[in-house]
């Protein structure tokens, strides 16, 4: 019975990994693979190389990866913590009594609803240099028009933002859930004691949704460092490199110029063995922390 998932997940997931790792262990690149040249087939010539793909990366030989490392850190920090902290707003705001509740919880999760692409081309479109909505409202109060991806400051927070939009609503209705799982006895005798809003909050929510925030945390960084949507639909063409994360990094460099499929296959491992590397640290001390 449970050989149809199996079949799935070795077609889908095992023999692309597998063959990935296989490239990665090679100098296979658009020059040497099999090819068709009209009716003349080229066959492949690439050799194993060992693990000089991982060398030159990890050595810092190749003059990429560090950097973008260090921004795709940067870019998973900043969106996570952002996606918590609004998202967490957001959530106690839909916790307490209001009018037209529903309405404002449909309106938060539309951004999550939303196709992340059809999102995505909004705000490039919003972010346009010549037809944009944020340079009409300017220019409408009297101010010159911006390129707001022309730098690649700029870039870096266009693709924070973007990313900080359609992400919070998972954030925010996962943060709910958790907040209306707390028992309403705790605040009750809380109050009774005396506790400030500030110290129920610290003392009774926070612990309350531990559970709940562990995993989204986890999620989030899963996630977030493999963003590749945003930033490449939204910069395109149209970027200096500097924005690019490791996984948008690692694409161009198997599809744009000479094709490196064995560098990009190298950096999709290296990728894979970090994240493992960070799940398990991750989830190891949550539960010395749950057992302490």
């Amino acid at each position: 019975m449970v050989a149809p998932v199996v079949i799935v997940l070795a077609v889908l997931v095992l023999y692309p990994l597998g063959y990935g790792f296989y490239l990665s262990l090679t100098n296979a690149n658009e020059a040497n693979v099999a090819r068709d040249i009209g009716a003349y087939h080229a066959p492949a010539t690439y050799k194993m190389v060992g693990l000089d793909n991982y060398w030159s990366i990890l050595s810092g030989a190749d003059g990429d990866f560090y950097p973008r490392l260090t921004w795709t850190i940067i870019w998973t920090v900043s969106c996570v913590a952002l996606h918590i902290a609004i998202g967490m707003g957001l959530a106690l705001l839909l916790n307490r009594k209001m009018r037209a509740k529903l309405l404002y919880r449909a309106l938060l999760i539309l951004p999550w609803a939303v196709p992340a692409f059809v999102g995505v081309f909004a705000w490039r479109l919003m972010l346009n240099s010549q037809y944009g909505v944020f340079n009409e409202m300017i220019t409408a109060v009297g101010l010159p028009a911006q390129n707001w991806l022309a730098t690649p400051f700029a870039q870096k927070v266009a693709v924070i933002m973007v990313n900080v939009w359609i992400g919070v609503p998972f954030n925010m209705v996962a943060l709910l859930g958790g907040l209306q799982s707390i028992p309403k006895e705790l605040y009750e005798a809380s109050e009774m004691d005396g506790a400030s809003p500030w110290q129920r909050f610290v003392n009774v929510t926070l612990p309350g949704l531990r559970p709940v925030t562990n995993t989204v945390v986890l999620l989030g960084c899963i996630w977030t460092f493999n963003m590749f949507a945003v930033i490449y639909l939204l910069l395109g063409q149209n970027t200096t490199g500097e924005a690019d994360i490791l996984v948008t990094f690692a694409f161009r460099k198997a599809f744009t110029g000479v094709s490196d499929y064995s560098g990009a296959a190298t950096y999709g491992i290296v990728i894979l063995a970090l994240l493992l590397a960070f799940s398990t640290f991750y989830r190891r001390r949550q539960l010395k922390t749950e057992q302490a």
